[in-house]
This record gives C-alpha cells, sequence and structure tokens, in this order.
C-alpha cells in the first residue's frame, strides 16, 4: 500500500517555509487571517492562454486565446474574465454600501478595464481603469459612494498596492441599461 505525505508549505511574506515554520509566523497566520468566508469556489485552467478553464462544478468554462493569437480560434482571455468579474464585484459593492450611507441611486453600471504589461523589473502586471456611471446622486454623493465601495469591495482590496488602478465618475440624470 503507498502512503502518500502531504507537502505542507506556508507562505509569508513571499517567503516560503516547508515542514517546520517559525512559531510567530504561525501566530500571525492565525490571528492576522481570520475571515468569515461567505462563498467559495475554484476553477481549473490546462493549456495556459490558449488552453480552457472551467469553474470546478462544472457549472462553466470557457475556451481561451490569448490577445496575442492570430488564428481564427475563438474564446476569451484572462484579463477579459477579469474585467467582468471586477466590474460585477465593484458595482455590487455600490449597492451594498449605499443604504448604508443613506444614499439611493437610481442606477449604476460599473465597466472595468484591464491593461496587461511588463514592469521595468521584468516582472508582468496588469493596469486599471474603472469607469463608474451613478445616476439620480449628486457629484458629491456619488463621490462619497464610489469611495466607500472601493474601501469594501474585495477586488479592490486584492489589487490595492499591487496594482494601477484609476477612478473614473460619470453622473447622470438616468439612463438605460
Amino acid at each position: 500500500m503507498n502512503h502518500i505525505t502531504p507537502h505542507i508549505a506556508v507562505q509569508y511574506n513571499g517567503l516560503t517555509f516547508n515542514g517546520s515554520t517559525p512559531k510567530h509566523i504561525n501566530q500571525y497566520l492565525i490571528e492576522e487571517n481570520i475571515m468569515k468566508i461567505f462563498y467559495k469556489t475554484s476553477a481549473t485552467a490546462t493549456g495556459g492562454r490558449d488552453g480552457r478553464t472551467q469553474v470546478d462544478d462544472g457549472s462553466i468554462g470557457f475556451d481561451l486565446v490569448s490577445f496575442q493569437n492570430e488564428s481564427d480560434k475563438q474564446g476569451t482571455n484572462p484579463e477579459q474574465l477579469f474585467a467582468m468579474g471586477y466590474a460585477a464585484c465593484f458595482d455590487s459593492a455600490m449597492n451594498h454600501v449605499a443604504p448604508t450611507l443613506g444614499l439611493k441611486p437610481t442606477k449604476s453600471s460599473t465597466t472595468v478595464g484591464v491593461g496587461i504589461g511588463q514592469k521595468a523589473d521584468g516582472a508582468f502586471g496588469l493596469d486599471l481603469d474603472i469607469t463608474i456611471t451613478v445616476a439620480g446622486l449628486t457629484e458629491d454623493e456619488a463621490r462619497k459612494l464610489i469611495t466607500r465601495a472601493h474601501e469594501v469591495c474585495p477586488y479592490s482590496n486584492a489589487t490595492r498596492g499591487n496594482v494601477d488602478v484609476r477612478l473614473h465618475m460619470n453622473v447622470i440624470q438616468s439612463f438605460d441599461l
């Protein structure tokens, strides 16, 4: 009978510890990473940017095509998927925080533009423009709403300090989505 010993590695501050992790780091991980998880999912990609990605429960999947691909193959790319997820999450964050600020926008839409490039150190990075259109608020109210949404949005929190993000605001009286 084959016995498989699980390999456990702990990452902390960019360092990977195999086996025995220093006690102060274990304490940090236990004390600092406490978060109530509301939802969790996973996805698997095979073949990189010219492969396929699928949510592990099989409910949705996409053929991937690199933005550099010049073939006739149809599909999406990781930047498009990231843009869609961030846009939906940010718009949802605005809907979540509006009542806590006493605001009632009539409608909103969020468009996320994602650029990918190479940084000076050779690593690849993302560059984001988020355009938020809000109806039914004053400019000051919209600014307050967008600022608070940016503070609570999980995508904003994940990218903060790691990715260049620019917020753009449009305030209008009404619009059709």
